[in-house]
């Protein structure tokens, strides 16, 4: 589903001599967001249409071009101080004919982006929800309480220093939200606005009913409405997951009968003092599903649900591309799922019996090298799609490639995987399995991880599981190997050439000679006997082992010098 909201703006004059009122709200550019604005201006210094115009115009103009990373309650703040800032310098200068100018307004500003809304709000003028059929009022008039004086307590141009007030929350399709001026809730009381925007059908017809309406039960003030109906939402942005994973508790330490939003865990599968991983079981629906939580000890790890926020983000883009590219559950990736109203910060995860490749490489029934074939394409398309999205998983192993009971493979645990949104903490982590990583990682500066080392990976996992051993035995970190492993058939003489050529391609020591793209590794694999590669070159000695080089100089020179000097010895004295 796409960001999709249905706008409507009304705004009548009603007996006044001219409209102060002004609306408007502008799109994001590709349509991920908006921002509408709502100011009534204060009409006893002359200048309030001055204001109103110039507050909304100048928001809707730069809201979209502050920086990307600024929360959305900061943009508004923003924009609204500098241009309070502005008016109150305009006001502090007298006018033509020397009365000091009053150009004052209040206004309502609403931001929506992803799945979420902001606020910011200053003045009498209103912003509503109507969910469900209630209708909330989201904000507090500034207004002093006796009936017989209606003067503002704040507005944009009344003082230097901007006071406003600020909420969040969460959209939902089918929100109808709208922003009035007074001229509008004075005259008509909360119920009356409900019934308006519950049985009127389109957002512009509703925003015209309320001003009608307004004028009818005798408003004597401008009249403006402006309504949003929230027709569609996209999937949910990683600002939207880091602002859960601030505001929501983690869950405490659940075992096998608890329930949490609608889940009963059934098994504790993994625990590591960081991270749990649960099974449950959704009971409205009977399915079973894995849940990810932070460990209670870490739950406030700020690091750690960055993390995990990344991580949930990431599994649902890649869901909706799977579904959009492969269709179907031969996306080679787990999808993701998003709780409806979660009362805790944690992942939702399908849920898929079977048995990882390290499970299957270590018990009695082993794949065969055909079954290892469809492995290999499987997780080949998975990092394919990865790759695409600019991605990089960094720790495939047999440990995370999973072999569930559709018969089909899945790429498991994107908890380290780097996106173009990546947090700090993740981007510094030198993530992966020694013995699995590219040896450019481990040279002095090291390289940093591409679609290549998963490329790598991936290679060595489909050695290991043909020849029963890693090509190079294991390594701790930090550790050099010998990049120079056996030719399969050497160890398996029962595979064919063409399998052996393009698993040592995958592995070589030279990133030049190995397959650049997943799309490059699955077409050879596809072509297989039919079109095989030819067999990769040697690593020269200096690259598979350059300590031995230098040893063998030594060795040459050490033994030069030894018969130079028994020469030396051997010449006739005097």
């Amino acid at each position: 589903m796409r960001f999709e909201i249905d706008p409507g703006i009304a705004s009548l004059c009603g007996p006044r001599e001219r409209n102060e009122d002004f609306a408007g709200l502008q799109f994001e550019p590709g349509g991920h967001g908006l921002v509408a604005a709502l100011a009534d201006g204060v009409s006893s210094g002359g200048d309030g249409l001055l204001a109103a115009q110039t507050s909304v115009r100048t928001l809707l103009a730069d809201f979209h071009a502050t920086p990307a990373h600024w929360d959305l309650g900061v943009r508004l703040e923003r924009l609204l101080a500098a241009q309070n800032s502005w008016l109150a310098a305009h006001n502090r200068r007298p006018g033509v004919d020397g009365r000091p100018r009053e150009a004052l307004c209040t206004c309502t500003a609403l931001a929506l982006q992803g799945r979420r809304f902001a606020l910011a709000h200053v003045g009498d003028s209103r912003a509503w929800l109507l969910r469900e059929g209630q209708l909330l009022q989201l904000t507090q008039d500034h207004r002093l309480p006796r009936q017989d004086f209606a003067g503002l307590t704040r507005a944009l141009g009344l003082d230097p220093a901007l006071h406003l007030d600020h909420s969040q929350g969460e959209l939902r399709v089918g929100d109808r939200l709208l922003l009035s001026s007074d001229g509008l809730h004075g005259p008509l009381r909360a119920r009356a606005i409900a019934k308006l925007l519950r049985e009127t059908p389109g957002a512009q017809a509703a925003a015209e009913a309320l001003c009608q309406a307004a004028l009818q039960a005798g408003g004597h003030d401008n009249v403006t409405a402006l309504v949003l109906d929230v027709q569609g939402l996209a999937a949910a942005d990683l600002d939207d997951l880091q602002l859960g994973a601030a505001q929501l508790p983690s869950p405490p330490l659940l075992g096998v009968g608890a329930q949490l939003d609608g889940y009963q865990i059934t098994a504790v599968v993994a625990d590591n003092g960081v991270r749990r991983l649960l099974q449950a079981r959704e009971l409205a629906s009977g399915e079973l599903v894995a849940i990810k939580t932070l460990h209670p000890s870490r739950a406030h790890d700020t690091e750690e649900r960055a993390l995990l926020a990344h991580e949930i983000w990431l599994g649902l883009r890649l869901t909706e591309d799977a579904r959009g590219r492969r269709g179907g559950p031969a996306s080679g990736l787990v999808s993701v799922r998003r709780p409806v109203q979660p009362s805790h910060f944690y992942a939702v995860f399908d849920w898929h019996a079977g048995q990882t490749l390290e499970q299957r490489l270590a018990g009695l029934a082993r794949p065969d090298w055909s079954e290892l074939l469809q492995m290999a394409g499987e997780i080949g398309r998975a990092l394919s799609l990865l790759h695409a999205a600019g991605c990089v998983h960094r720790d495939v192993k047999p440990a995370n490639l999973h072999r569930a009971e559709d018969g089909h493979w899945r790429l498991l645990d994107l908890g380290v995987a780097l996106s173009p949104r990546a947090p700090p903490a993740l981007r510094g982590l030198h993530a992966g399995t020694p013995s699995y990583i590219n040896p450019e990682q481990w040279d002095e500066p090291p390289r940093a991880p591409d679609a290549g080392s998963d490329l790598f990976a991936l290679g060595v996992t489909l050695y290991q599981a043909l020849a029963g051993r890693l090509p190079w035995g294991e390594i701790e970190p930090y550790q050099r190997a010998r990049y120079a492993p056996q030719p399969l058939r050497r160890l398996r003489p029962d595979l064919p050439i063409w399998l052996d050529h393009l698993v040592l391609k995958a592995i070589t020591q030279d990133p030049k000679e190995r397959f650049e793209t997943a799309d490059e590794f699955l077409l050879a694999l596809e072509r297989g006997a039919a079109r095989s590669l030819p067999a990769p070159r040697a690593t020269p000695l200096a690259a598979r082992n350059p300590l031995l080089l230098w040893q063998m100089g030594l060795g040459v020179s050490l033994l030069f010098n030894l018969l130079l000097v028994v020469w030396l010895l051997g010449l006739p004295k005097g």
